[in-house]
């Protein structure tokens, strides 16, 4: 699968900067020429992988958010969402419906709506050492909806 094109854009955990990076991955997947429903998938999925970073790896601090993006020849984007922060003791566990160590006021769908709207999710993660979250997408060609 060829590379057609990359971009990495870096920021601290503060919760106004996951409307910039669902915005900025839009942006750039604009190239493969989305619908708007496949826009909007991608941005919730970007949104949810954001979130969890700020809520679950840096809780009681500020810490660095890492989203890069690559385009490849197939029409296909990945985006791999990266923290430093605590990492998940259990990524099985993490990746079960309602399941959640954000408290009460969370509802422990992140890793579930991600794996909705993206083809692929793989997640990998050390305790005390961050997390990877990498998600795929293909965009359909136009040709291929008529």
């Amino acid at each position: 699968m060829d590379e057609i094109n990359s971009v990495k854009i870096e920021f601290l955990s503060r919760s106004r900067n996951e409307s910039f990076a669902r915005t900025a991955v839009a942006c750039f997947a604009a190239q493969l020429d989305p619908t708007l429903d496949e826009l909007g998938d991608i941005k919730t999925a970007v949104s949810e992988a954001v979130t969890n970073c700020i809520v679950h790896a840096y809780p009681d601090s500020l810490g660095r958010i890492s989203v890069k993006a690559r385009l490849f020849g197939d029409s296909s984007l990945e985006i791999a969402v990266r923290d430093w922060g605590r990492g998940i003791e259990d990524i099985g566990a993490a990746r079960a419906p309602m399941f959640t160590t954000g408290g009460d006021e969370r509802s422990g769908m992140g890793f579930s709506i991600m794996e909705s709207f993206m083809d692929k999710l793989r997640v990998r993660s050390k305790p005390g050492r961050g997390t990877t979250v990498t998600m795929t997408r293909r965009i359909a060609s136009r040709a291929d909806a008529r």
